[in-house]
C-alpha cells in the first residue's frame, strides 16, 4: 500500500500542518516529468519515514496551485510544520530529492 498522500482543496492544510517535515508534489497526469518523479517520491515515501510525501493534482486543484504559485509541473516543495521552507521545479533524480528534502 502507498503511503504517498493525496491531497485537495478540502484537506491539504489539515494534512501538513503538524507534519515536521513534508514533500510536496504538484503534478498532472499528463505530464512526462511527473509521470517519471511519480515512482520515486512512492519509493522515497517508503524509505524516509520522517517525511509525508503529499501530492495534489493541478487540474482538479487550481486554486491550490495558485496559492503556492506553481508556474511549472512537476512543482516540489518541503515544508515544516505548514511552512514552506524550500521548493523547486522539475525533474529531480530521488538521490538528489532525498539530499534536497533532508537538507531544505
Amino acid at each position: 500500500m502507498s503511503k504517498v498522500v493525496h491531497a485537495d482543496n478540502s484537506n491539504l492544510d489539515e494534512i501538513v500542518k503538524d507534519e515536521p517535515r513534508v514533500l510536496l508534489d504538484f503534478y498532472a497526469d499528463w505530464c512526462g516529468p511527473c509521470k517519471m518523479i511519480g515512482p520515486l517520491l512512492e519509493q522515497i515515501a517508503d524509505e524516509l519515514p520522517d517525511v509525508k510525501v503529499v501530492k495534489v493534482n493541478v487540474d482538479e486543484n487550481i486554486g491550490l496551485a495558485q496559492k503556492y504559485g506553481v508556474q511549472g509541473i512537476p512543482a516540489l516543495f518541503v515544508l515544516k510544520e505548514g511552512e514552506v521552507v524550500s521548493q523547486k521545479a522539475g525533474f529531480m533524480t530521488k538521490d538528489d530529492l532525498i539530499n534536497w528534502v533532508q537538507t531544505a
